[in-house]
């Protein structure tokens, strides 16, 4: 009966002072009636209730006085009240009651309320309840006892004001947004009440009364989820790993936070958490066991963040696999994680379909997990690890990229270094660049949280003292005595070195002396043949090689005599001496060759690039010679005695040895050096029109190559396992059809390029596919306008299809590039042509 009647009074009286608030235009009556409304709060100058009454009050009565406050606003007895009642009665009901309720009242009056100084005085209120603790009260509200009461829509709408709050002011003040409500300093004060509430919860465990972390635990995977976790873990979490490093009772309490969050949130907090925690045992320490626990957050931490995203750095990936490997519950899900790795990095259509960057990523989380194993587990898992080291090292030699075959190098030398401690090792020789480095530190040991810890206390104090040193403190001068003294005992003055000393004899000059030869360099083009022939001499071949391509140009019409005989010789040649640049020099000669008697060589070079019994580096060098020699007969021809610089732009220098006696000398000289003197007349002078050696013979060089490609033979086989050669045939194709621009046979190179590369588009080497689409904007650059639009004219759409689905879902970033500049072309020339024909249909 006394809770009974105890509710009825307080509804009684709350209601009576609620009409009198909204009605009375008395300021007496309604400072009176706040006075009494006041009495229900727990804290300041009025209050008079008992617990019975104030939780009564709580429950049933609060918001609505809350929302009579707000809709007096405007009313005139607030316009009376002192600033010391306006904080006292009217301010406080805001920041002593209810702090959930509180804040959705706020939020919702914030939201209807235009701009205006009523919004104003509810933007104010809003900071003091931030300021004042109120979330952190709001946290430790939902922790006490064994569970909120509350209804779920409830719930889900202050998890949603709260999580939204930066953007929600964000869109009702703009564009005079205060600071405190930003991401970055809204979400660090979150981290701050997330601690605050955390710390009371441990101390009310410790003192033996129950908690619950449910709603803590679905505010930070809601934030987190909403992309704020780096905000809110980079406060949180040291504060975490901090109080979790002696405290059992912090351990637990991070455990059921983590077990407490739901499925739908648990990814975003698990890899947020993963990116900035410092290391294993941290996230260990917060995470606990969960990894085993809870499914949603084992796919994600041995599935997704190893195999299907590659954007994390290596600290990261040392972290989350130290952190499987440190617990024996945890640790067979690392070998779990390992056998998925090993099946990734030696699946041959993974080195085809995924970027260069998600290898190197799976090759560092591979070489990390093997780091890890130990020695009966690596005994166990040896001849697994044998079959991934072998398929995987040959996908990755196979490859046509330069930075996955080093790949594959890097972790065939570790792996068998790790699996091979006394038999022979893998060994092989590959550039050493940080990607390479990177790779072997991963067989390191992780070095433990207290060393990283010391060395970075031991990298501060060599700074203070290095700092010391170049302040020159007086406690330890640095004197020239010590130093030599550092050095050694000097020699003694009297000794038998300054007698036989030699400084005093003037060395003979033999700056113009020449290595004396058995064999004196060809003269002529069919000498340096024989040479190159018939020779056994090293000395007498190296000579011929060097003086191939200058007698080839000093006398084109004897080398054109033997031309296709020296290229065929050149082509066959051998490295049997090791000589010096002997692949540039031989490439060189053959380059001349080609430029000086153009048709002969390229019919001979393109025929005999399909033919039979020919290895793949020569058929590679077959290419590469016609692309350079197809570059400078593009370039125009220089004149002789033409200056290479106009005289009008000529700028005279000064010589710094020819120093003049007279300083009016060296005033004028200076004066002349820094002036730019231009011809009298305005004209510029006209540029000279040179004839394009290439246009005549392009299709020598283009079409020949088109023929045979689809024709497997014996040792060659373009279409199917040579894809290395394929993709330097379609790139140097593209480089053909580039050089051709504006020349007759431009039109018919470009429509069989076409046909050629249309076939290949969606080649599996990334390599080919690059190719392709160099080689379709070689074309659209090249092709004229209305050309090109009559030859797309069936597979118009269809070529901008395809374009844009590899400008948006290729897995190489080369591909797509390629694609977006060939859109781009591709639009500017239909539009150049299509604009003149829409202007003549409006006339």
């Amino acid at each position: 009966m006394e809770a009974q009647r105890s509710e009825t009074e307080v509804r009684l009286e709350v209601n009576r002072c609620i009409r009198t608030i909204s009605t009375s235009r008395d300021a007496v009556e309604v400072v009176a009636s706040l006075r009494t409304l006041a009495g229900y709060l727990p804290d300041g100058p009025h209050a008079r209730a008992s617990a019975s009454e104030r939780e009564e009050f709580d429950r049933a009565h609060y918001t609505m006085v809350l929302k009579v406050l707000v809709g007096g606003l405007h009313a005139d007895w607030r316009q009376r009240l002192t600033s010391a009642e306006h904080t006292e009665l009217w301010g406080a009901f805001f920041l002593q009651g209810p702090p959930d309720q509180a804040l959705l009242v706020i939020m919702d009056c914030i939201g209807t309320i235009g701009q205006s100084s009523g919004q104003d005085k509810m933007v104010d209120i809003l900071e003091l309840y931030l300021q004042n603790g109120r979330v952190g009260a709001l946290l430790w509200s939902r922790c006490q006892g064994p569970g909120s009461p509350d209804s779920p829509q409830l719930r889900e709408t202050l998890l949603g004001r709260m999580v939204s709050l930066p953007d929600l002011m964000a869109n009702r003040l703009y564009p005079h947004n205060r600071p405190l409500f930003l991401s970055a300093q809204y979400y660090s004060l979150l981290a701050q009440e997330f601690k605050f509430a955390l710390d009371k919860t441990c101390k009310a465990l410790k003192d033996g009364q129950d908690c619950s972390l449910r709603f803590v635990a679905q505010l930070l995977g809601k934030t987190c989820v909403q992309g704020h976790s780096e905000h809110l873990f980079k406060d949180l979490v040291p504060h975490l790993s901090a109080s979790t490093r002696s405290d059992m009772v912090w351990q637990r309490v991070c455990w059921r936070l983590m077990e407490d969050i739901p499925d739908r949130w648990m990814e975003s907090v698990v890899t947020g958490l993963v990116q900035v925690v410092t290391g294993p045992a941290a996230l260990a320490r917060i995470l606990g066991n969960l990894v085993v626990k809870n499914k949603k957050s084992q796919f994600v931490l041995t599935h997704k963040l190893l195999l299907l995203q590659y954007k994390y750095e290596t600290c990261v990936l040392r972290t989350l696999l130290g952190y499987l490997a440190q617990d024996r519950e945890r640790r067979p899900l690392l070998i779990q994680v390992l056998r998925a790795l090993c099946q990734a990095w030696s699946s041959s259509s993974s080195v085809r379909h995924t970027p260069v960057e998600q290898q190197l990523y799976l090759s560092r989380a591979l070489l990390l997990c093997v780091s890890l194993l130990s020695e009966a587990e690596l005994q166990e898992l040896r001849a697994e690890l044998m079959q991934c080291m072998l398929g995987g090292m040959q996908c990755h030699l196979d490859s046509n990229v330069v930075r996955i075959r080093r790949i594959g190098m890097v972790v065939g030398e570790c792996l068998s270094s790790r699996l091979n401690t006394q038999e022979a090792r893998l060994k092989f020789e590959y550039e050493q660049d940080e990607e390479t480095k990177e790779l072997v530190s991963m067989m390191d040991p992780f070095p433990p949280e207290d060393a990283v810890l010391t060395d970075r206390l031991d990298t501060l104090q060599i700074s203070h003292c290095s700092k010391d040193k170049e302040m020159g403190s007086p406690e330890e001068p640095v004197t020239l005595t010590s130093h030599l003294e550092s050095q050694g005992p000097p020699a003694d003055k009297g000794s038998d070195s300054e007698l036989d000393s030699d400084d005093e004899l003037t060395p003979y000059d033999m700056s113009d002396d020449r290595e004396m030869t058995k064999s004196a360099p060809p003269r002529y083009i069919r000498d340096c043949l024989e040479g190159l022939i018939f020779s056994e001499d090293p000395t007498r071949v190296e000579l011929s090689l060097q003086a191939a391509e200058g007698l080839v140009r000093k006398n084109p019409s004897a080398a054109r005599e033997v031309s296709v005989e020296l290229t065929k010789v050149l082509l066959h040649l051998e490295d049997k001496y090791s000589t010096p640049s002997f692949l540039a020099l031989r490439q060189a000669a053959m380059v001349a060759l080609a430029v000086v008697d153009s048709i002969p060589v390229a019919e001979y070079l393109t025929t005999e690039f399909y033919s039979v019994n020919y290895s793949l580096r020569q058929r590679m060098d077959i290419l590469e010679v016609l692309a350079l020699s197809a570059q400078e007969l593009s370039k125009p021809i220089a004149e002789q005695g033409r200056p290479s610089l106009p005289p009008s732009a000529a700028v005279t220098l000064v010589d710094p040895q020819s120093v003049p006696s007279n300083w009016r000398q060296v005033v004028e000289q200076r004066i002349q050096s820094k002036t730019r003197r231009f011809g009298k007349s305005g004209a510029p002078a006209p540029v000279t029109a040179t004839p394009n050696r290439y246009a005549s013979v392009a299709g020598f060089f283009f079409f020949p190559l088109l023929q045979s490609y689809d024709r497997p033979q014996v040792t060659f086989d373009l279409l199917g396992s040579d894809h290395l050669v394929l993709g330097r045939l379609v790139h140097t194709l593209g480089l053909l059809m580039h050089l051709a621009v504006n020349a007759p046979v431009a039109t018919q190179m470009g429509r069989s390029l076409l046909d050629f590369v249309w076939a290949i588009r969606y080649h599996t080497d990334q390599v080919v596919r690059q190719g392709v689409l160099f080689s379709v904007c070689a074309v659209f650059l090249s092709m004229p306008g209305q050309c090109l639009l009559a030859e797309l004219s069936d597979h118009l759409l269809e070529t901008r299809a395809w374009l844009a689905d590899v400008a948006e879902g290729d897995a190489d970033a080369d591909c797509r590039t390629l694609a977006m500049q060939a859109l781009v072309l591709l639009d500017k020339s239909l539009r150049t042509q299509l604009e003149p024909s829409a202007l003549d249909l409006k006339s």
